[in-house]
C-alpha cells in the first residue's frame, strides 16, 4: 500500500514573502496596462544624479582660476514635460472604419447541383429483352439493370466459405514450410561461410608465419652479404693505401721514378693518343666546354641545299686559336732532354717528309726546301684517273645517235608504205 508523502506546513515569514512577491508582481502589470490606456502620460521619475572626476589633457597655467587640477562633474538627467507635443511627425495612414453590414438575406442562396444528383434524377429508358425496333446499341450494364436481377436476393453456398478457408490453411502452412526450408539453408550457409572463415584464416596464419620466416632468413642472407662486402671494400681500401705507401716510398728514395711519371704526364698528343693517356693540357671550368664555331652559323637549312659530292668535313682548322701543330709535332726539350741527350737540337732541326733530292713539281724544289711550321698538307687526287668518264660518255653519246637515226629511217619506211597502199 503506498503511503502519500506530507508535506511540511510552510511558516509564517515564508508566507508573507510569498504574498509580498505576488502583490509586487500583479501591481506591476496592472500599472504598465493603466499607464498604457490614459490618454495623457505623466512626468517619469528621473535616474538618480552622476559623479565624473574629469581631468583635462591640457594643464597649462591659467586654466582653472582655482589653480586645481582635477574637477568633479554632476550629470543630471533633463526633466522631461509631459504635456509637450511630438516633437516629429510621422505620416501615417490610419486604415478605414469597417463598412455597415451587409443587408440580411432571408432565403438560402442557389447551390450548384452535383453529379450525383444528376445521376439520381435520371430515368433510365426501358430496355426490352425481346424488341429494339430502333437499332440502338445498349450497354450491358443498362440491359441488366433494366433486367431487375439486382432486385432478386441471390444465395451463396457455404461451401464456397469452406474452400476459400481450406486454400489459406494451405497457403499458411505451404510458407510456413518454405520459411523453415529457407532457415535452414540460411543456418548451413552460415555453417559453411564460418568454416571456410576459419580455413582462411588459418591459410593467413600460415602464410604470414613462412612471410616472416622468408624475410628473417632475406635478412640475415643480407646481412651475410652487406659483412661480405664490407670486408671485400676494407680489404680493397687496405690494398689501395699500401699501393699509395708504396708510391710515397718510391717517390723518396727513386726521384728518377718520379721524374718519369712527370714525363708521362707532360708527353705530347700524339703519343698520350697512341697509350690512351688523358690530356693533361685539358682546360677545367665550370661548365661544358663547346666549340664556338658550331655556333651563329649562317649554313642551314635557310641556305639552300648543296652538292651531294660536295665534301666540307674538314674545310676549316681545328682549334685555330691555340698552336697545335707545336705541341704535336715538335717535341719538347724539358721532356725528351733525358731521352735523346744531345741529338735533341739535331732531331727538331731534321726536315721530315722532305726528299733529299728535289724533282720538278713540287713546292720548294730542291733539298733545301725549309720544314713547315704545320701539319702534312695533301692534294686532292684527280677523280678521273685512267680517263674512265670521258670514255663512258663517249660511248652513251654513240648509243643515243644511233638509236635516233634507227628511229628516224623506221619512220621514212613508214610513210613509204602508207603512200603505196594508198596508190
Amino acid at each position: 500500500m503506498m503511503r502519500m508523502k506530507l508535506s511540511k506546513k510552510p511558516t509564517d515569514e515564508e508566507i508573507h514573502e510569498t504574498t509580498e512577491a505576488t502583490r509586487v508582481s500583479l501591481e506591476k502589470i496592472t500599472t504598465v496596462k493603466i499607464a498604457a490606456s490614459l490618454p495623457v502620460q505623466h512626468a517619469k521619475k528621473t535616474a538618480p544624479a552622476q559623479y565624473i572626476r574629469y581631468t583635462p589633457s591640457q594643464q597649462a597655467g591659467g586654466f582653472h582660476t582655482s589653480g586645481a587640477q582635477q574637477r568633479i562633474i554632476r550629470l543630471v538627467e533633463e526633466q522631461k514635460d509631459p504635456m509637450e507635443p511630438p516633437r516629429f511627425q510621422i505620416n501615417q495612414k490610419i486604415p478605414r472604419a469597417p463598412p455597415s453590414p451587409p443587408a440580411p438575406v432571408l432565403h438560402s442562396p442557389p447551390r450548384k447541383v452535383t453529379a450525383k444528383e444528376q445521376a439520381d434524377w435520371k430515368i433510365p429508358p426501358c430496355v426490352s429483352n425481346w424488341k429494339n425496333p430502333k437499332g440502338y446499341t445498349v450497354a450491358l450494364d443498362k440491359r441488366l439493370a433494366a433486367d431487375g436481377r439486382g432486385l432478386q436476393q441471390v444465395h451463396i453456398n457455404e461451401g464456397f466459405a469452406k474452400f476459400a478457408e481450406a486454400l489459406s490453411i494451405a497457403e499458411r502452412k505451404a510458407r510456413e514450410s518454405v520459411e523453415t526450408r529457407a532457415q535452414m539453408e540460411r543456418l548451413i550457409a552460415q555453417n559453411k561461410k564460418t568454416e571456410q572463415e576459419k580455413r582462411m584464416r588459418e591459410m593467413a596464419q600460415s602464410a604470414r608465419i613462412q612471410r616472416s620466416q622468408a624475410l628473417r632468413k632475406a635478412e640475415a642472407d643480407e646481412d651475410q652479404k652487406l659483412m661480405e662486402e664490407a670486408k671485400e671494400r676494407e680489404a680493397i681500401r687496405r690494398d689501395r693505401v699500401e699501393d699509395h705507401r708504396k708510391e710515397r716510398n718510391i717517390a723518396r728514395s727513386r726521384p728518377e721514378k718520379l721524374e718519369k711519371l712527370k714525363r708521362d704526364k707532360d708527353r705530347d698528343i700524339s703519343e698520350k693518343i697512341a697509350l690512351g693517356l688523358p690530356d693533361s693540357r685539358a682546360r677545367t671550368s665550370a661548365g661544358t666546354q663547346f666549340d664556338s664555331r658550331l655556333f651563329n652559323q649562317n649554313a642551314g637549312l635557310d641556305s639552300g641545299g648543296i652538292d651531294d659530292e660536295t665534301y666540307t668535313a674538314y674545310d676549316k682548322p681545328w682549334r685555330p686559336q691555340d698552336n697545335v701543330q707545336q705541341h704535336i709535332y715538335r717535341p719538347r726539350k724539358d721532356v725528351d732532354s733525358g731521352i735523346y741527350g744531345a741529338d735533341l737540337d739535331k732531331i727538331i732541326n731534321t726536315s721530315r717528309f722532305v726528299p733529299d733530292k728535289g724533282f720538278s713539281g713540287t713546292e720548294g724544289e730542291g733539298s733545301g726546301a725549309p720544314r713547315g711550321s704545320g701539319p702534312v698538307q695533301f692534294e686532292r687526287e684527280e677523280e678521273d684517273i685512267f680517263g674512265l668518264g670521258e670514255l663512258l660518255q663517249t660511248s652513251s653519246t654513240a648509243k643515243v645517235l644511233s638509236a635516233s637515226k634507227r628511229k628516224l629511217s623506221d619512220e621514212g619506211d613508214g610513210k613509204e608504205n602508207i603512200k603505196r597502199s594508198r596508190k
